[in-house]
């Protein structure tokens, strides 16, 4: 029986990052690991990451197409799980480059190379311990449109070309543009409105005391 999600404490995909913290783009792409053309772009993403460090920090988001690709939602599962060790990334690689071969028992030793020490590692994926956390990042992608993969988004908006690091270098030089462009815009400052006493009022009043005096001084 699949634990509930708020039984324990679980560090999520969305909380995962490789890259530098405030770099000015975020890079998140939305994927699964039997997906050839995932395993291609995966190599993409690596040597952005060497291009542009410091400037982009990456995320990956699992979308494993079951109906397609039986094995890629345990797959998913094990990244997670690694990820509660800190070793989601080294999980990450080993999961693509075995990706024909990603049977519940194989998840296991894959886990041994990455370097997980848990021991009730196959136990948690047979009981579908992070099954949840698949699932919230399965409703995000619908909900982003996702349907083809991978996918991709720069600071949260739609990559719509072909991932290749010509197309995704320009797409992310551009957004780096963009972001400093919007640091360098000043901040306008509404003037100031101070409440002044309407000039009839004024005037008016000034006239019923000279009118006043006046008629005082005819009766003097």
């Amino acid at each position: 029986m699949a634990f509930k999600k708020d039984d324990i404490i679980i560090i999520e995909p969305r909380e995962i990052f490789v890259g530098k913290k405030d770099a000015p783009v975020t890079l998140v792409e939305f994927g699964e690991y039997e997906n050839e053309e995932c395993a291609k772009v995966n190599e993409v993403v690596k040597q952005l990451l060497e291009e542009y460090d410091g400037k982009i920090r990456f995320q990956f988001r699992h979308f494993p197409l079951t109906l397609i690709h039986q094995r890629s939602l345990k797959a998913s599962e094990s990244a997670v799980a690694a990820a509660q060790e800190g070793k989601f990334w080294e999980m990450h690689c080993v999961l693509f480059n075995n990706r024909r071969n990603l049977g519940t028992t194989s998840l296991k030793l894959y886990s041994k190379e990455a370097g997980v020490k848990n021991k009730k590692f196959l136990d948690d994926l047979v009981n579908g311990v992070y099954g949840w956390q698949i699932q919230d990042d399965l409703k995000e992608g619908h909900s982003r449109g996702v349907k083809e993969l991978p996918a991709f988004f720069i600071n949260e908006e739609v990559f719509s070309g072909k991932p290749t690091f010509a197309n995704l270098s320009e797409a992310i030089d551009k957004a780096i543009r963009k972001s400093k462009s919007k640091s360098k815009t000043p901040v306008k400052v509404a003037p100031k409105v101070t409440a002044s006493r309407p000039a009839e009022k004024s005037s008016g009043r000034a006239s019923s005391k000279s009118t006043a005096s006046a008629k005082q001084k005819q009766k003097a």
